[in-house]
């Protein structure tokens, strides 16, 4: 590993931890050739519109789509013969079930997941191709975790913790050794936070390597634990919201005293935000991320000052969404940017109305998607119906071009 002058490694600053800049190095040898080294690539699209350099590392290109599989595997990796034989347990709702049960196959152990009772049908069914035994218990993560725990126990099996244990968080670590290696004057990490392992990894890397680093986490508003834990507030979480892999009740213990040792700041973003995110990495960078793998990029938008002109690095952690969520946010995505637009027209019923205002919205150049007449709730009068059009357009200035058009020629039209 090579760096410039003036960036040449230094001594981990606190060898009091648990986890060091040698065991995230250990880690990254005993996981190389079994996990993807992701590009770590500038966007010159995404730097413009958020006034920072920015470089992305794709985590959503591991094969299971989620940089999980590092700290996974590392773990499997260093269990003890007996341990491989008896087999491990975990419990999750996604990523980390995924990174389990790809490595303990691949390694030939048994793997026992346990979810909630509510996790969507497509992560039982990803999590049971890789050949894990998938159990539904309980109504949350915290449920499932206290059945996983007293079958790891009953069974003899191994607990693998998602984030709150120092095989883990050095696994998830050498995330950060590839980017400064591909980057080596990264100025800001910006590292979504759900329990705290990704950001406890490679902020402990990031840090021995570059004391001047500044690293920066990102929680939704719905699930900002750690936010709250550093702040001293009381942890009240909860919600809904498009970053499964945040929603996180509580951070574990050892990632929140990393954190609070290595970690510049917790930025809390708006679930508007991460939509934005998903939409804008889709479309500029043509690469699918889930809700939390995108939350370092809604971090940028939303709090743009505190990145303007830096070199930031962000790892798009994960692309396990759901297609109907995907599909959801991106028609909301075109209905935000007024891309998509709903005009309610009042007109007469006669012949020939209907044909007018399509011909109208048509020379001005927008695209009718959809059109709904309303003759019994909502009118004025029966001759006088309403008529809903679903019209694309190129943003939002042209939307507003069109219904100017329509009300200089009479229509009456209002934006639903």
């Amino acid at each position: 590993m090579s760096y410039p002058q003036g960036s040449a490694p230094t001594p981990d600053p606190m060898p009091d931890l648990v986890v060091s800049l040698a065991n995230i190095r250990d880690a990254a040898k005993r996981i190389a050739g079994a996990v993807e080294r992701t590009p770590c690539l500038h966007s010159r699209t995404l730097s413009q519109l958020t006034g920072a350099e920015v470089f992305l590392k794709f985590e959503n290109l591991q094969f299971t789509a989620s940089f999980k599989e590092r700290g996974a595997l590392n773990k499997l990796l260093l269990l003890s013969e007996a341990e491989r034989g008896r087999g491990v347990i975990a419990m999750s709702a996604g990523n980390h079930a995924q990174g389990v049960a790809y490595h303990a196959a691949r390694l030939g152990m048994r793997s026992v997941i346990v979810m909630p009772k509510g996790t969507p049908n497509t992560k039982v069914k990803n999590t049971r191709v890789h050949g894990a035994e998938v159990v539904l218990e309980g109504d949350s993560l915290a449920e499932a975790a206290r059945q996983a725990q007293a079958r790891a126990a009953a069974e003899g099996l191994t607990f693998i913790h998602p984030y709150d244990d120092p095989a883990i968080i050095a696994g998830q670590g050498t995330v950060a050794l590839e980017m400064l290696e591909d980057v080596p004057d990264l100025e800001m990490l910006v590292v979504p936070i759900g329990g705290g392992g990704l950001i406890s990894g490679i902020a402990t890397a990031a840090k021995a390597l570059r004391s001047d680093i500044r690293v920066f986490g990102v929680e939704s508003k719905s699930y900002r634990a750690m936010h709250q834990r550093l702040h001293g507030q009381p942890v009240e979480v909860g919600g809904d919201t498009i970053a499964e892999g945040l929603a996180v009740r509580d951070v574990g213990k050892l990632t929140l005293e990393i954190v609070r040792r290595l970690v510049e700041d917790v930025l809390i973003v708006e679930e508007a935000m991460i939509e934005r995110a998903v939409v804008a990495l889709i479309e500029i960078e043509k690469t699918v991320a889930e809700g939390a793998g995108a939350a370092g990029l809604a971090a940028l938008l939303e709090h743009p000052a505190a990145f303007r002109g830096r070199r930031v690095g962000i790892p798009l952690c994960g692309g396990n969404i759901d297609t109907r969520v995907l599909a959801a946010v991106l028609m909301r995505g075109l209905v935000r940017d007024g891309r998509l637009v709903r005009l309610r027209v009042t007109m007469p019923d006669v012949s020939g109305s209907l044909a007018k205002v399509a011909t109208l919205i048509g020379a001005a150049g927008g695209n009718i998607v959809e059109v709904q007449h309303q003759r019994l709730f909502g009118t004025a009068s029966v001759k006088s119906p309403e008529v809903e059009f679903l019209i694309e357009t190129r943003d939002r200035a042209h939307s507003e071009a069109i219904v100017a058009a329509l009300r200089v020629k009479g229509v009456r039209v209002t934006e639903a």
